[in-house]
Formats: structure tokens, C-alpha cells, sequence
């Protein structure tokens, strides 16, 4: 199949278009005391994995529980003014350098529906970084479950269903191996890899998928894939 044979592209945000690890690092160096300052990037992120397993409810609320938790793990500074403002600091992550203009190239050609596990407050947020680009969105509130579960995926599949489009028209673009690829991938759909670490050790703030799934196409930023997408329309 063609990338010019698809008519739906689904996103995963937090991580493939939104730089979530960047946001993390710099929020706790900035926040948590010269400790903090002084941190290892895994010295952030394993932590932060670990409060994010343990406090996995409504991202909107519950990073404040996160940080904590991690500040409690790592002695940094740990009050509440501080784990409000690692909170409120979510809702600011940067986007990545290309995302917003390959959306917006993307969205020429295709239907964009964000899928993510952030809640509807947050996502409007992000959505607002990204430029508004999407033509429909489905958050954990909508879905009442998060990814990985399977249950995320299908009630996707049902919603563009009821819109007339069939799964084999959709391809899914994520980063996380562990949240999108691999069970989207045993879902039916056809899944794109955006590689964001692409040269770099280990997996950062997304845990580590038991398996590596091999993608139908694979690239390491989203502008690859709004590139390739032009070459087979022949656009220069």
C-alpha cells in the first residue's frame, strides 16, 4: 500500500508531536533545587516512569502527584507551590520543530485525528501549540481507557467507522513502541513509526515495549513522513 492510498492519519501527541521529554527535563532542572539542576536525564526519567505507573490518572491532575513523587525519590525540592508548577508546566510542553508544519502539510491530503492519553483540558492545550490541525481527536475521557489497551484502538476504529471510513484507509503515526505501535499494529491498522530518538540509547520517558515491533514505515521525524508523502503526489 501507498501513503497516497491512505485517507485517515491518526497521531499519537505526547511524544511523536509534542516534546514531552524535553518539557519534563527542563521543568525539574528548573523547579526541583541544584540537585535537580545537576540531574542525569535517566536520573529524571526513571523516577518520573515510575510516579506516572503509580499516579496514572487524568494527566491534567495528576502530575502533581507525579512530581511529588519523584522529588520524594530523588530529594529535590518537594512542596506543594513547587508540584503545582511542575502541574501547570505540563500543559506548556514544546512542540517539535517540525510537527506543526508537516501537520499542516499533512492535513491537505488527509483526515488528522489526534489519539492520546492526555485528557480533553490538556489536549486543547497541546492542540493549540500544534496549530489546531486536527479534523477530530480522541482523548482518554472519550475512550475510558488510555494506551496501550486495545479498547483505545477500537473505539477509534468504530468512530471513523461511523464516518465511513474503513481501517485499511487509516494509518497510525506514534513514537512509543509501548503505547501505539506495537498494539495498534496487532489491532489491524497500519502503523507508522516516527523514531524521535533515533541514535540515542534506551527508550527516555516512555517505557521500554517488551518487544520491538517492526513498523510498516518507519522514520525518525514527522517532516520524513510529510516528505514522503509529497514524493509519491509528486510534489517538489
Amino acid at each position: 500500500m501507498k501513503l497516497t492510498d491512505f485517507k485517515v492519519m491518526s497521531f499519537d501527541v505526547v511524544g511523536t508531536l509534542i516534546d514531552f521529554e524535553t518539557g519534563v527535563l527542563n521543568a525539574i532542572r528548573r523547579l526541583g533545587g541544584p540537585k535537580a539542576a545537576k540531574a542525569s536525564d535517566d536520573e529524571i526519567f526513571e523516577p518520573y516512569k515510575r510516579g506516572r505507573d503509580r499516579f496514572h490518572g487524568r494527566a491534567s491532575v495528576a502530575m502533581k502527584d507525579v512530581y511529588h513523587h519523584l522529588a520524594s525519590e530523588c530529594g529535590f525540592i518537594n512542596d506543594e507551590a513547587t508540584a503545582d508548577a511542575f502541574q501547570l508546566a505540563i500543559f506548556r510542553h514544546p512542540a517539535f520543530a517540525d510537527s506543526a508544519d508537516a501537520l499542516a502539510r499533512l492535513r491537505r491530503r488527509y483526515k488528522l485525528v489526534a489519539m492520546t492519553n492526555v485528557d480533553r483540558p490538556m489536549f486543547s492545550a497541546y492542540a493549540e501549540t500544534l496549530g489546531n490541525p486536527f479534523h477530530d481527536s480522541v482523548t482518554c475521557d472519550e475512550a475510558g481507557c488510555a494506551k496501550p489497551d486495545p479498547r483505545f484502538f477500537a473505539f477509534n476504529r468504530g468512530r471513523q467507522s461511523v464516518h465511513g471510513f474503513k481501517q485499511s484507509e487509516m494509518l497510525h503515526v506514534a513514537q512509543s513502541q509501548h503505547h501505539d505501535i506495537g498494539v495498534a499494529k496487532a489491532e489491524g491498522y497500519t502503523v507508522c513509526w516516527i523514531e524521535r530518538r533515533m541514535g540515542q540509547q534506551g527508550f527516555g520517558g516512555t517505557p521500554a515495549p517488551k518487544v520491538l515491533t517492526q513498523p510498516h514505515y518507519h522514520f525518525p521525524t514527522l517532516k520524513h513522513l510529510a516528505d514522503a508523502v509529497d514524493a509519491e503526489w509528486g510534489v517538489h
